[in-house]
Parts: C-alpha cells; structure tokens; sequence
C-alpha cells in the first residue's frame, strides 16, 4: 500500500510545500494528495510541478476538490477542464469530488437522474486527459451508504468513474467497511483513512466545522486509537501493493499524529501489529 499525506491537513498551517515534501519524504509516505485550492493557487508557482516532486521521490496520486455537479453544464466543464490540467501538471491521475450536497434519502428520482447525467458529462471530460474522476463516500451525497453507491456506480456505466473510498464515512453510513469492500473494490482507486473516538463525535467531521480555523477538533484522534478499527480493515486491504490510500487527518499536533500512524501503518502491513478488538457494527 503507498501512503499519501494530504495537504488539506495544512489549511490553517504556515507552511510551503516544499517543508511538507521534505517532512513526507523523511517520514516513509510516498506522495502528497493536493488539496484543490492548494493546486490552483500553485499555478502561481510553475517551478512547482511533478518534476520538482519527483526530487523527493515522491508524487501526487490525486487533487482533491469539489466539482459544482449541480452547476450549468457549462460551469460545470469549464472548472472540469481545469481541475484536468493541473491534475496534469503533476501527472495525477485521479481527481475528487462529490456526488452531489443532499443525502440519497433525500434526493429525488429526477435530481440523482440530473446527478448521474452530470458525473457522465465530467467522466467523459476526464477521459480525454486520461484521468479517472473518484466519486468520495460521504455522508450527504448520493455515495452516503453502499448500497446508494454501487447503484451510482451501476446508474453513471463510465469506465473513468471509480470511488474515493472514505473508510471512516462507509462505516457513518452503517456500513461495515470490510464486509463491503469486496463488493466495491474493483471501483475503489484511493482510499481515505481517518477515525473518531466515538459515533457520538461524527459531527466533528462536518464541513462547516473542519474547514473552520476555530472549529472543534475534540473527538478527532489518531488512526489505531478510534472507534473504527483499522487493523482490521488494513488487513483486508493491504495485500495490495499498488492500493492507494491517504492519512487525512484534520486535528491538531498534525506532524506527530501523521507521523506516528505512518509508522503503525506500516507494522500493521507488515504484519507486526497485535490483533485488536474488532467494533461492533
């Protein structure tokens, strides 16, 4: 498995982008997942590119960002385009987004149908740039359960159509992530791993609340120390050495926490790690 760190981590941070590739480098992760807006405002920079990082021994296997799936088509293929060429720039081939801002429950036949038609439009804008476009699972939006999200899959029919899959939110969506994972791994390009204390602190991952600089970070805590178990679920999936997958970690104390999970990641693949107890679903 090649582990990323991502860049969303550093929203609140004073930091370049060259201390996070010399951090990733001396830390064991193999590439930096660019947060959208940090790629667009890099466009500032064109000394930054895949060829610099490549310096580090290190890549960007995705962008992260928010495609306007609900916007007018031609919104929508103006910000695709786009997002495709700086995805070139540093030669990811893979970009984010969501599927839609409503939950499945609360979406109506007629909005998932202009949903579906829109992911179609942009897979097929990302196509053409030879990247695949990742649909994330997470909660309000069409990828909220597993069930809704292979219907996507199956309703979308695009061979550059894969998903983003966020371990933490398949379980939020009351899903058990190893029980589901071989159902939905021959779509799977990238993982997220992230975990809670509690079910209780889900809300901490809200939007409003992640991305604010005073928001609450209680209830965030390191990878092997939540109420998801991913020794378990790294035992499923690690097999793979071409498997994908970033630490998104949103709380404080950013370089030790990403430090020391990288560390236990890799015992656990290697198979170092002590059984724990497995969580009730």
């Amino acid at each position: 498995m090649r582990v990323s760190v991502c860049t969303i981590t550093f929203r609140h941070h004073l930091i370049s982008l060259g201390e996070i590739a010399a951090w990733a480098q001396s830390n064991d992760f193999e590439g930096i997942e660019l947060w959208g807006a940090h790629a667009r405002n890099l466009a500032q920079q064109p000394e930054r590119n895949a060829v610099w990082l490549d310096s580090y021994g290190l890549s960007v296997p995705m962008i992260s960002d928010y495609l306007p799936v609900g916007a007018d088509p031609e919104t929508s293929r103006r910000n695709t385009v786009d997002l495709c060429r700086l995805a070139h720039r540093w030669r990811a081939r893979k970009i984010r987004t969501f599927a839609g801002n409503r939950g499945s429950l609360d979406t109506s036949p007629e909005d998932r149908r202009v949903i579906v038609e829109r992911l179609k439009e942009i897979c097929t804008i990302t196509a053409s740039y030879g990247t695949h476009l990742l649909v994330e699972t997470h909660p309000q939006t069409l990828a909220d359960t597993a069930a809704s999200t292979l219907q996507l899959i199956e309703e979308v029919d695009h061979p550059f159509l894969a998903i983003n899959f966020d371990t933490l939110h398949v379980w939020e969506g009351g899903d058990d992530p190893v029980a589901v994972h071989g159902a939905m791994k021959p779509h799977i390009r990238h993982y997220h791993l992230k975990n809670i204390l509690t079910r209780a602190d889900l809300p901490v991952f809200e939007p409003a609340n992640v991305y604010a600089a005073a928001g609450r970070r209680e209830g965030m805590t390191p990878l092997f120390e939540g109420a998801l178990d991913y020794t378990r679920f790294l035992s499923e999936v690690s097999s793979d050495p071409q498997a994908d997958a970033s630490l998104e970690w949103f709380g404080n104390d950013c370089l030790d926490v990403l430090r020391r999970d990288r560390r236990r990641i890799r015992q656990v693949t290697e198979g170092r790690e002590p059984v724990r107890r497995t969580v009730n679903f």
